[in-house]
């Protein structure tokens, strides 16, 4: 029995922290606990931004930043992922808290806690890899714009106008800042923003980001500058809440979580991956990734913070500071917690403006020019696919993007593997007998005709082979040469079914030749192998099949004599394409 739970418990012990991630520590502490403080000063003002976009305010980010920071460093698949609040995050929140409130928030964030960690035990990380490429760039380029957009009236100095369409705050805000303009706010924001790009080309490696805010903070408090603070922070974290929505409430809230943990999931293993193209020796467990996310999202709401994924920003930061190990993701979250803890009043003197500017130049910073450029160029379905994400994530939300992406690269892509199937009409004649008279190669060649057929018989390209097959002209035999088929799917077998019982009411009889042995039972499951082998005329090789070719002509008084007689039907299929 003990042996039964044992091994019934093995996969998810596999999942969990293990002696070798506590080891891994204490090889270098001393770079990660400096890699940890670097990342926590970076994650700080993001940390508020993103925690003020979501609509819970600033205290929200911090707490996130450290309860989720700390759990999915330490539940995670990665030694080096650092997870927090996240733009792109922060878009899916935004109308959950105008609409539910923080208890909605709650809710979001325990049902796609258990959404992942149920991925995690299916062992569904591995199937993220095949989300195509240009979905991923659109997708963060809808994001970043989205961020930008939110941006907008803590930028202008206006209070946040009503609704839940960026486009539309973004415009309203605008125009409330031309009834009453506040230059102090526009002006800290630009600063923020100018000084974080320009000194991340200057000096890649320094957190800029606080310096500005600081700057921004001190100079605002000096001079008595008309700038909204970001308000007055709780001295620590909250105690555990369980303010739940009522139960009628799940229902609107599935789709919501459904997109929190595909969110969490989709940037969580791609932040993995460039890590570990970042690095060397380093690998990613995705499922064991997916199950840090899963706890982290459980348990980050319970303190008042908003669901969370892996950042890449702060990972890239975390790498490039000599990050060995999951003792710096730790140090960061437990700098943060000083920080939540001793700092609070200080904290909250920063202005709205200079954390708009902080969330603007990130935006900024997220948009890629030269992949952007590549991936439009490299053809028009992937330029397409990347632009109908995009504009999918800024018009309509983050769950319809993915999806409109994922359903029209899967279009396209089936388009063209179906404009690699063909189907060739072919000359037998060389694969006769080379005793046979020219007379009967030219008798043999009025009544019959050979096609090869390359590439996949599936659903998307079948018809075509239909329309070719059944217009046929006036021969008696076909013969269908199949060995360089790749690949058959139901509805290409029941098509090639329909197409033989077409010819053979027409007095045409199909021949043919090279069925590979795995795609035997696609064809004898729809009765399209039976329909052959019914009336012997499947064979192994095509010169069998010309010979049974010459026998059915000879049947049908077409040929007056036939040196030899066709050799029995084949079940083994020919070894080279024929």
């Amino acid at each position: 029995m003990s042996a039964l739970l044992r091994r019934a418990s093995g996969p998810v012990r596999s999942l969990l922290p293990a002696r070798r991630d506590f080891t891994a520590m204490k090889r270098d502490p001393r770079r990660d606990l400096l890699a940890g403080l670097t990342v926590a000063i970076v994650a700080l003002p993001l940390a508020l931004g993103f925690g003020v976009s979501s609509g819970l305010g600033a205290e929200a980010g911090l707490a996130t930043a450290v309860v989720a920071g700390a759990l999915a460093a330490l539940f995670g698949g990665s030694n080096l992922q650092v997870s927090g609040p996240t733009g792109a995050m922060t878009v899916v929140l935004v109308p959950i808290v105008a609409e539910h409130g923080p208890g909605g928030v709650l809710t979001v964030g325990l049902l796609a806690g258990l959404m992942l960690i149920a991925l995690a035990l299916l062992r569904a990380g591995k199937y993220m890899r095949y989300i195509p490429a240009p979905v991923v760039e659109g997708f963060t380029l809808g994001i970043a714009c989205v961020i930008g957009l939110q941006q907008i009236p803590n930028a202008l100095g206006v209070p946040a106008p009503e609704g839940d369409r960026v486009l539309m705050v973004a415009w309203r805000a605008i125009e409330e800042f031309a009834e009453s303009p506040n230059w102090t706010a526009v002006a800290i924001a630009a600063s923020v923003v100018v000084v974080m790009l320009t000194g991340a080309r200057w000096r890649p490696t320094m957190p800029f980001s606080i310096l500005a805010v600081i700057g921004a903070t001190l100079a605002a408090s000096a001079f008595h500058l008309d700038a909204t603070p970001i308000g007055t922070l709780p001295a620590g974290l909250p105690a555990p809440s369980l303010s739940f929505l009522e139960p009628a409430a799940l229902s609107s809230l599935l789709a919501p979580a459904v997109a929190v943990a595909a969110l969490a999931a989709l940037e969580s293993l791609l932040s993995a991956t460039v890590a570990d193209g970042m690095t060397a020796g380093q690998q990613h467990d995705p499922d064991r990734e997916l199950l840090g996310q899963g706890v982290a999202n459980l348990a980050a709401p319970l303190f008042g913070g908003v669901p969370a994924t892996a950042a890449i920003a702060r990972t890239a930061v975390n790498v490039r500071t000599g990050a060995s190990s999951r003792l710096a993701a730790l140090t960061h979250a437990a700098v943060l917690a000083v920080i939540v803890f001793a700092a609070a009043p200080l904290v909250s003197k920063i202005p709205l403006a200079a954390l708009a500017g902080v969330l603007l130049a990130t935006a900024i910073r997220m948009v890629e020019v030269g992949s952007l450029r590549a991936m439009a160029r490299a053809t028009r379905s992937d330029g397409l696919v990347l632009v109908l994400t995009a504009v999918a994530t800024l018009v309509l939300d983050l769950v319809y993007a993915v999806i409109i992406g994922l359903v029209v690269a899967g279009a396209l892509a089936l388009r063209a593997v179906a404009g690699q199937a063909r189907m060739d009409q072919v000359d037998f004649r060389p694969d006769l007998p080379a005793e046979h008279s020219d007379e009967e190669h030219a008798l043999l060649a009025e009544h019959i005709v050979a096609y090869r057929l390359d590439g996949p018989l599936f659903f998307a390209a079948a018809h075509r082979f239909l329309l070719e097959l059944t217009e046929v002209a006036d021969v008696r035999v076909v013969i269908l040469r199949m060995a360089r088929i790749t690949t058959v799917d139901a509805t290409g077998a029941l098509i090639l079914k329909d197409a033989v019982e077409k010819l053979n009411r027409r007095g045409i009889a199909v021949m043919t030749s090279g069925i590979r042995p795995g795609q035997r039972p696609v064809l004898e499951s729809v009765g399209a192998l039976t329909l052959l082998r019914s009336r012997g005329r499947e064979y192994a090789t095509t010169p069998e099949a010309i010979a049974g070719a010459r026998a059915h002509l000879q049947g049908a008084g077409l040929l007056a004599t036939v040196p030899a007689q066709a050799p029995a039907a084949s079940p083994v299929a020919e070894e080279a394409p024929r």
